[in-house]
């Protein structure tokens, strides 16, 4: 066979016939609505061109010369003189830019908080207790190079963190009051207050910073911890039983200077809406959509696989994906400011708009996996076209351009004689496919034609004003070119089926490879329609929203004040999209529920008849004691505990106050993490950014003399380059630490220096900065130890092991979807949610990426057995995410089809069994692989396939279609719904045969060293 037709080599080109007439498709111009007859061209923006680095190229262009030719002398001081141009040019950009002005202002709202330091006006309405560099500390982990939604969030946070706090404090200082007074014995008081309070809500605190996953959860739990162990081990009120405010009311002040100094200048220096992200976003996302569309469309009318894998589509799809995370991001921060000015409904209607987008978004994923399975099909042997198509004798050539011909007219007598030449001699599957593109070709050119139109003017008009663009007759023209497409379909489905060559005898395997390219071409075309009918009702939320922004006809509301509101209203407040989803994606990824915490599997008449003892009982009712997360939390709350303890006894407390134990605790807070790997990570950034910010403190004070100018330039110039850790190289942890040390060290240096402390600690009234920078560093370097023995030693949890139980048991999961017999549900009536709801769906994606952050901790981890194969697992993570997805798209496919036509109940039902084998072999082979990579063992060389049961399936179909479709299908379109079925279950068998290759190099082979019997 020729190796241009089934790849491999260099693809032939074969001269192709010259043609008169050029087919034009009939197209519908959105704006006007008019129905023309052109050549449409679905062209690739020049915005995914990669451009030439050094320019464009002319005739005149210089072959040896460039950039990397060697300058002459006389050159090299111009040449220097244009790098310095550059870079100055590029500087001046960067500080134009969003993340520029972000630094400067995080360095403004730095300055304002290192006043409370340095201004004595404001230090003294702190009193005359250190800490009063915390709020300069506060202005860096709540900084204001956020949206004004994101910084309503963050005051919100702050104030539930100091109450929380405050609760303990005050809990902890009546307890020890109580048993010194009452009972008499403060011992027992302090031993409560350990245990319960300081154990117990510090505890809390790392439960809840492990649950939520979110930056902002995060700094709030750190800032509460900090105000705990402040209270609780270094103020003293505890440790003496009595009663004092005074610690209390001063974290309050600095938690309410630090915030008002971050919102000011977040809100008044080049303030920033997530609202306006949201416009913006959504611009830049309806601009990537447009050409996603167009290039897969275009890649699948081609048939060439290369397109799709060309680096100018990768990039267009990073942006693609990038675009709907920064929309679903900019959606939850937008609702806080909604609130805030009252446009509840405004709120409402962009959340339908966003997950409207995610809609389409999905659609785009059908698309990919119709075009992704069409080149699978053809790169087979065999299955390309036949030598007498390629040898010019019919119409169809080859499929790297599709030609257009005039349209052929059911009453034209021309008609059948051209269909009759060019679908008599189909050979092979490949020119199934090409009859496909020749007949569909043109009406799916039209349909993404139009709908690129549209979407390129959507949804709003160029900063600063964002005008809605849409137009009226949008609406009116994408249904007229719906209708044309479902109409041009009909015909040309119809025409092909009706091919005599098509329903001859053949093999079993080519009656299912005819059926998967039929397949192919059906769901691409079904997801096309269904992205199209997706776009009017994104029509009608864009329509609603532009009333309720220009017209508000309900009026400023704010009906989340109202607290007493039955619980049904706030579910109508909310009853939106996804936006609860949003919210748990975005702020609750940490919060999956793991599926092997399912019930158990034992029955109901297992669990209440004589057989269940008290002990089972018992042992059921302690199952929460069980999870990993209630074991982090213990065991964090006990070390706390413990490294608490010496601030509790008298002949240790001083040594404890001297080398500051507090820091050294708020360390191991920090420290502590859910896996080693994590606890690793971190670890090392808060011992690095440590002796990073001791050393500038050091040299800072050095170069100061004490003086509060040249220390507040000095910190000035601290926060600009560790704001850019933040907020450039998102390296968030690294920045905080680094200036959380300096802010330790350098103002409470100045503090004491001006008598603002009346002790003679570390040097009193004439600071020693080195040893102040070493009693910081010795306590965090304490803490940090303290944290990796705690993590390592009890209860240890392996990032490592994590991530194969995690995979083991979301394959056992995707197994139980798949033995449910997902068409079996909708055959025998049940409801939509029999086979997957929504919210379990949510639950499994949400649980691989709570798996993707597993497997970057495991990287951290240092094992006897070798270094962690990081890319292997990656792919693994992919495959799965992959089968996650087509799962998604098949559900999505049977929750759209409410009732099931006559035609659809009968394809069903004649394909009854084949599908029971088929759900079953795949069941199996989940089973399979979850329990080697479990059990860390080889798979075997017997592993059942899935293909010979698919292609029984697609071959009953295929006879099923030829033998009794006239007598019970009304349409073409009955075929969609196990079209969708074949499609997801060929693609979860490519994903499983890349499973097994990884998990092959993971686990090796068989072999007989493993079958030794010991």
């Amino acid at each position: 066979m020729n190796p241009s037709v089934n790849g491999g080599g260099d693809k032939a080109r074969v001269p192709r016939p010259v043609r008169s007439n050029i087919r034009q498709a009939s197209v519908i111009i959105p704006k006007t609505g008019q129905r023309l007859r052109r050549t449409v061209t679905l062209g690739i923006s020049p915005g995914l061109t990669t451009p030439n680095a050094n320019g464009p190229a002319s005739e005149n262009s210089p072959l040896l010369g460039g950039p990397n030719a060697r300058p002459k002398p006389s050159d090299v001081p111009r040449r220097l003189f244009r790098t310095a141009q550059r870079i100055g040019h590029n500087g001046f950009e960067f500080a134009r830019s969003r993340t520029g002005k972000g630094i400067l202002k995080c360095s403004i709202a730095y300055l304002l908080g290192s006043l409370a330091t340095f201004v004595p006006a404001i230090a003294a309405m702190l009193g005359q207790q250190d800490g009063k560099h915390i709020v300069a500390t506060i202005t860096v982990y709540f900084h204001p190079a956020r949206s004004q939604g994101s910084m309503f969030e963050a005051v919100v946070v702050a104030m539930v963190a100091f109450a929380y706090s405050a609760f303990i404090g005050f809990a902890s200082m009546g307890t020890t009051i109580f048993f010194h007074k009452i009972v008499n014995s403060v011992v027992i008081g302090h031993i409560i207050v350990l245990i319960v309070f300081c154990g117990g809500g510090l505890g809390l605190v790392g439960w809840i910073k492990q649950r939520m996953e979110h930056p902002l959860v995060n700094i709030s739990c750190s800032l509460a911890s900090l105000a705990i162990i402040t209270l609780l081990t270094k103020e003293g009120a505890v440790q003496a039983a009595r009663f004092s405010d005074d610690k209390v009311v001063q974290v309050l002040k600095m938690i309410v200077m630090g915030v008002i100094a971050s919102t000011a200048v977040s809100f008044l220096i080049f303030p920033v809406s997530a609202r306006t992200d949201l416009r913006e976003n959504l611009i830049r996302f309806t601009d990537s959509l447009s050409e996603v569309l167009a290039s897969t469309t275009g890649c699948f009318l081609v048939g060439d696989e290369e397109e799709m894998k060309s680096p100018r589509y990768r990039t267009a799809m990073d942006k693609y994906k990038g675009r709907l995370a920064d929309i679903e991001k900019n959606l939850v921060e937008a609702r806080y400011e909604h609130y805030f000015v009252g446009t509840e409904g405004e709120f409402r209607l962009e959340a339908k708009l966003v997950d409207c987008m995610q809609r389409l978004a999905q659609n785009i994923g059908g698309l990919r996996s119709a075009a992704t399975t069409q080149f699978l099909i053809l790169a087979q042997p065999g299955l390309g076209l036949s030598t007498e198509r390629r040898s010019g004798k019919v119409a169809v050539a080859s499929l790297e351009v599709i030609d257009e011909r005039p349209e052929i007219y059911e009453g034209d007598p021309t008609s059948k004689s051209a269909l009759k030449g060019s679908t008599s001699s189909i050979l092979t599957p490949g020119e199934v496919f090409a009859e496909f593109v020749e007949q569909l070709g043109p009406s799916i050119k039209s349909l993404a034609f139009t709908l690129r139109e549209i979407l390129d003017d959507l949804p709003f008009g160029p900063s600063p004003d964002y005008q809605f663009m849409i137009d009226t007759q949008y609406r009116s023209s994408l249904e007229a070119a719906v209708k044309l497409y479902s109409e041009s379909r009909k015909v040309a489905l119809s025409k092909i089926y009706s091919t005599n060559q098509l329903n001859k005898e053949r093999s079993v395997d080519v009656e299912a490879d005819f059926e998967e390219v039929a397949a192919s071409c059906g769901v691409f075309s079904y997801a096309l329609q269904d992205f199209a009918t997706e776009m009017i009702t994104y029509l009608d939320i864009l329509d609603d929203l532009k009333l309720e922004i220009e017209e508000r006809p309900n009026g400023r509301t704010w009906s989340w004040l109202k607290v007493w509101r039955r619980k049904q209203d706030i579910r109508s407040l909310e009853d939106t999209s996804s936006i609860n989803t949003i919210d748990q994606e975005a702020n609750n990824l940490g919060a999956v529920e793991n599926p092997g915490h399912r019930a158990s599997p034992i029955t109901a008449s297992e669990t209440h008849g004589p057989q269940m003892t008290h002990r089972y009982r018992l042992w059921k009712a302690l199952a929460v004691f069980r999870r990993d997360d209630t074991k982090f939390a213990i065991k964090v709350g006990a070390g706390a505990a413990l490294y608490a303890l010496p601030s509790f006894l008298s002949a240790t407390r001083p040594f404890y106050q001297r080398f500051r134990g507090e820091w050294g605790l708020l360390s191991y807070m920090l420290v502590c993490s859910m896996t080693i790997g994590a606890s690793n990570t971190t670890g090392y950034a808060r011992f690095l950014g440590t002796c990073i910010g001791a050393g500038c403190a050091i040299v800072a004070w050095e170069l100061s003399g004490e003086n509060p100018f040249a220390l507040a330039a000095f910190g000035w110039f601290m926060s600009v380059w560790t704001a850019y850790i933040i907020v450039a190289q998102g390296k968030g942890p690294m920045g905080r630490f680094i200036m959380l040390t300096y802010n330790l060290s350098a103002l409470y240096a100045y503090s004491r220096s001006v008598k603002d402390l009346d002790d003679d600690d570390e040097g009193g009234i004439s600071p020693i900065i080195t040893e102040i920078t070493f009693h910081r560093t010795a306590a965090v370097l304490s803490g940090c130890v303290w944290g990796l023995i705690i993590t390592r030693f009890i209860w240890p949890i392996k990032a490592r092991q994590k991530l194969k139980d995690g995979l083991s048991v979301l394959w056992l999961r995707m197994g139980l979807l798949w033995k449910r017999r997902p068409m079996e549900c909708r055959l025998q009536g049940k409801t939509s949610n029999a086979y997957m709801d929504l919210k379990e769906e949510l639950q499994l994606h949400k649980f691989l990426a709570r798996l993707e952050k597993v497997r970057k901790s495991a990287t951290s981890e240092v094992s006897l057995r070798g270094p962690f194969l990081d890319a292997s697992y990656n792919r693994l993570l992919g495959s799965t995410g992959g089968m996650l997805d087509a799962l998604h798209a098949m559900n999505a496919m049977i929750l759209k089809e409410t009732r099931l036509s006559p035609g659809e109940v009968a394809i069903l039902k004649s394909t009854t069994s084949e599908r029971a084998q088929l759900s079953l072999r795949i069941t199996h082979l989940f089973q399979v692989m979850a329990s080697s990579i479990k059990l860390e063992y080889p798979l075997n060389d017997a592993l059942p396939s899935i293909d010979h049961t698919r292609d029984r399936l697609l071959a009953k179909v295929f006879s099923f279609r030829k033998e009794e479709k006239s007598a019970v299908i009304g349409s073409d379109e009955d075929f969609a719904l196990l079209y969708s079925y074949a499609l997801v279950t060929g693609q979860i068998s490519k994903a499983m045969k890349d499973i097994a290759r990884e998990l092959e190099i993971l686990f090796g082979v068989l072999d007989e060293d493993i079958l030794k019997l010991h």
